[in-house]
Parts: structure tokens; C-alpha cells; sequence
């Protein structure tokens, strides 16, 4: 039986919990805690150290779902949980002032790692924001040297979070069957 490792990351209220928890088969563990500085402006929780979920896959085998703290004074945590991880999924807020800004950020941070691995990138709350379009994520990422797979997703809604694992998962392994 394999078991693998993804990480979900991305900046405070890109639905990092919720994805992890629409596309779980257990009950996801949250170290959420009251948020006490400029976040609670966004939300009155916070993850301060990890999200955790499991899907099972077809003959066994398990993805272990591991969702970073949003919060750049938590980033110790980051290292931590890529560890022995196969790929990230990189969720952005579309609602956000500058979610080209925290694309960048994000693609920095984590850039070792997506080196040894590959990212995928959701952008979330699009119905709430329709600028920028998925195509000027497309430019944004062009410019960088970057041609990750890149989707508008519901954080709430399993398909549209399966797609995204699926999208990275082939990117991997472009002989991967569904």
C-alpha cells in the first residue's frame, strides 16, 4: 500500500481548511485558534500550525492532505510539513488587494520544494471577483517561467478540490489513470 503526501498552502482565507475537509474521507484534524491580529479582519480563526486529511485512493493507497498556516509568522511550519511531500497545491483569494503579490510570495517560499516536486494552483473566491481571470494568472506565471496547472475552484465543493489534487498528480505522472 502507498501512501503519499500534498501540501496545501497558500495566504490566510484562500480555503485551505475548507478544501482539505470537502475532499477528506475522516474527519479533518484543525489547529485553528481565535485570530488576535490583522487577520481577524478576514476571519475569526486561524490555522497556527496545520490542517490534516486523508484520501483513499483505489487499491489502498492513501494521500495524506497536509494544510500549511497561511500566516508568514508561522513559516517555520512550512518546512516541516513539505517534508517527505510528492507536491503542493497553491490556493489564492481572488478577492484579495494583490493575489498576483501573494502568488509571488508563495512561489518564493516554497520554490526548493516545487523544484523537487511540481505545484498546481486554485484561485478561489472567483465569484466574488472575476479580476484577475485565470488567463492573467497564465501571463503572471509566463513571466516567471512557470506553466502550472491553474484552476477557478470552490474550496466547498469536492469535484472542483479533486480536480486540482488530479491536475497535480498528473503533472507528476502524466501516466497516472483516474
Amino acid at each position: 500500500m502507498s501512501q503519499f503526501k500534498i501540501i496545501f498552502t497558500g495566504p490566510v482565507g484562500a480555503g485551505k481548511t475548507t478544501a482539505i475537509e470537502s475532499i477528506s474521507d475522516v474527519p479533518p484534524v484543525k489547529t485553528d485558534a481565535a485570530a488576535s491580529d490583522m487577520t481577524k479582519n478576514r476571519k475569526s480563526s486561524t490555522t497556527v500550525a496545520m490542517d490534516y486529511g486523508i484520501m483513499n485512493l483505489a487499491g489502498g493507497e492513501k494521500i495524506h492532505l497536509y494544510g500549511t498556516p497561511g500566516q508568514e509568522r508561522f513559516d517555520f511550519m512550512w518546512d516541516i510539513l513539505t517534508t517527505g511531500g510528492i507536491g503542493l497545491i497553491l490556493l489564492l483569494d481572488n478577492t484579495r488587494t494583490d493575489p498576483f503579490q501573494d502568488m509571488k510570495f508563495f512561489l518564493d517560499s516554497f520554490q526548493e520544494f516545487i523544484k523537487k516536486t511540481n505545484v498546481a494552483i486554485g484561485v478561489t473566491q472567483m465569484d466574488l471577483s472575476a479580476k484577475p481571470a485565470i488567463n492573467d494568472y497564465h501571463i503572471q506565471l509566463q513571466g516567471m517561467g512557470l506553466k502550472p496547472p491553474v484552476f477557478s475552484v470552490d474550496a466547498r465543493v469536492k469535484n472542483d478540490v479533486s480536480l486540482l489534487v488530479q491536475s497535480l498528480l498528473y503533472s507528476l505522472d502524466p501516466e497516472l489513470e483516474e
